[in-house]
């Protein structure tokens, strides 16, 4: 088997080309322990066997629920090769989504990971006409186990199973993924076998590793974007360490030292912050020193040659006595860092890339399956781009800037939801609902969201997210979001880095609701924006700004799980705060 027919071809193709690689690696008391790819295959086998036996059919909808696990994995592969249809949910959405989604998706087996999941979704039952059974991976008394699913697959042969893995076409659709929209139901996005892998075919010649090599996973899996990279590093050939929790990634990075791992660009936000409190921290002459390195990173551009010998010299002497430092925090053995989802804030990426980080920031949505573009030693890069589109992938720009997208990659369309589908597909090519620009003829810059954008009422268009990512470029400003649709000005709600200020101002036993009443807060917070409204025209610039004492927060629900602003939520909820600067 040379190239990938279906996802769960990849199996065989690991299996035939990386004998003896553990595929997947999880910490059990406090070890490491791994499944070898033909022992994962036997357990996809035995599952998919159970899922026959339950009754469940090729094209029949079957809800996943989970963290990061094994179980999930294994549950992906084995849906698919009967045929069915993997329905990816996020485990940390609202009853009124899973209520929406399960019925959409006329969902009849469920499979989640504990007893709360299990609970949730019995007392939604009654509002789910299809849900008949749901099983969970963790084992408790008196509710089904999917164990109970794999023992019934005992009576199922080989035979059978192979005759509906068999059946199973390139074109037809292999996953539901339900968008995690800022406004209004999420819509099924339908991505065929064709559609994955055609992406995963167009990403992997954009990594910097090879066969072996290690990668570590903590971004959700059910989202199209780790769910690829998971697609990918298995056709590459490399082992796959889940860590065990987003609080345990730095030591779980020093565990593993992995050369590739995805993030998203809150991630890389706060381990940016990790480092910059040690650097605080700091006395005397370390202390110098390491600001002096912050400096010189901040000066970075990826053309070393326009700089002169001495900052070339000193960018040697800065690798070695500090940022080798940042490397040994990231395992020492890192090829490449993915990011995604969100625009990273060009003063990080430079002081990563200065670091010896390699950072390879990129663009893609779910309809998309999900990659689009890439900056990438191996291809190009462009400090400020998402780089080139991936192999095999068009891109083009519409009249008014909208990014538009063709290949193999692109979704069948939304289930269920034609006049949505043709919202955004026409004549072949995706409309992103992006705003973007060509940097140089041909790196991508993204702009804005087209719907984000907003017209004041003086009749200004006004591009937020450029906004909120230099006001977040400020190591005195954790998250914001910028507002004014049809309002007299830009304003913005702010979120302080509390942990700075305490440290700076000696507020170290203060509450956050006290803090952002302090004139010394609000008089540095001034100044910040002050700055950063000369990068704007008058227009653009923000004349008001409102203190938030908390983080936005995907539990508090200002944030998706993909950790962008849910703006419609977010005005509403501060909609006094919002009020009283205007």
């Amino acid at each position: 088997m040379s190239e990938p027919k279906r996802i769960f071809d990849l199996l065989r193709i690991q299996q035939q080309l990386t004998p003896g690689i553990s595929i997947y690696n999880y910490k059990e008391n406090d070890q490491w322990k791994g499944i070898s790819t033909k022992d994962f295959i036997e357990k996809v086998n035995e599952i998919s066997k159970g899922l026959i036996a339950l009754g469940i059919q090729p094209h029949d909808k079957v809800g996943l629920i989970s963290e990061n696990r094994l179980e999930w994995n294994l549950m992906d592969f084995a849906i698919q090769q009967i045929g069915a249809v993997v329905v990816a949910i996020y485990p940390n959405i609202s009853d009124q989504d899973y209520e929406f989604i399960l019925n959409d998706a006329e969902i009849n087996f469920c499979f989640v990971s504990s007893d709360n999941l299990y609970h949730r979704l019995e007392i939604l039952k009654s509002k789910v006409s299809t849900l008949d059974s749901v099983f969970t991976f963790n084992p408790y008394f008196h509710i089904p186990n999917w164990n109970e699913v794999i023992e019934l697959g005992k009576s199922i042969s080989d035979e059978e199973l192979n005759q509906l893995m068999n059946q199973v076409q390139t074109k037809d659709l292999a996953t539901l993924i339900y968008t995690s929209g800022t406004t209004g139901n999420p819509k099924g996005v339908m991505l065929s076998h064709e559609n994955l892998l055609a992406d995963v075919i167009s990403s992997e010649y954009s990594f910097p590793v090879v066969a072996y090599d290690k990668a570590l996973t903590f971004l959700p899996t059910c989202h199209a974007y780790e769910r690829v990279f998971h697609y990918v590093y298995i056709k590459m050939g490399l082992p796959i360490f889940y860590a065990q929790s987003m609080e345990t990634i730095g030591e779980d990075i020093r565990d593993v030292k992995p050369q590739i791992f995805s993030a998203v660009p809150r991630v890389l936000e706060k381990v940016y912050e990790k480092i910059m409190d040690k650097g605080h921290s700091l006395t005397g002459l370390k202390r110098k020193l390491f600001f002096w390195a912050i400096a010189l990173g901040e000066q970075y551009d990826l053309d070393e040659s326009k700089f002169s010998v001495w900052y070339r010299f000193q960018l040697k002497l800065a690798r070695k006595l500090i940022f080798s430092k940042w490397k040994e925090a990231l395992g020492g053995e890192i090829k490449g860092i993915a990011s995604g989802s969100a625009t990273l804030q060009t003063r990080l990426l430079k002081l990563f890339l200065a670091a010896g980080i390699p950072i390879y920031e990129g663009y893609g949505l779910t309809e998309a399956g999900p990659c689009l573009s890439v900056n990438c030693l191996k291809r190009g890069m462009k400090i400020g781009t998402v780089g080139l589109p991936l192999v095999g992938i068009e891109i083009k720009l519409a009249e008014d800037g909208e990014i538009l997208a063709k290949g193999k990659n692109i979704m069948m369309g939304y289930y269920k939801n034609p006049t949505a589908t043709d919202e955004v597909l026409k004549d072949g090519w995706l409309h992103t609902g992006d705003i973007g620009e060509w940097v140089d003829g041909r790196f991508l810059k993204i702009i804005d969201r087209k719907k984000e954008m907003f017209k004041t009422s003086g009749g200004k268009y006004v591009v937020p997210q450029q906004i909120e990512s230099k006001l977040t470029e400020s190591d005195y400003i954790l998250q914001s979001l910028v507002i004014g649709e049809s309002r007299k000005f830009p304003s913005a709600l702010i979120i302080p880095n509390f942990e700075k200020l305490k440290e700076e101002l000696d507020l170290s036993n203060i509450k956050n609701e006290l803090m952002i009443q302090d004139p010394r807060v609000l008089d540095i917070l001034e100044k910040v924006v002050s700055k950063v409204n000369q990068n704007f025209g008058n227009w653009e610039q923000i004349k008001r700004f409102q203190l938030l004492p908390n983080e936005f927060t995907i539990e508090t629900g200002e944030l998706t799980p993909t950790l962008k602003n849910k703006r419609k939520v977010i005005e509403k909820k501060f909609e006094k705060e919002i009020d009283l600067m205007y």
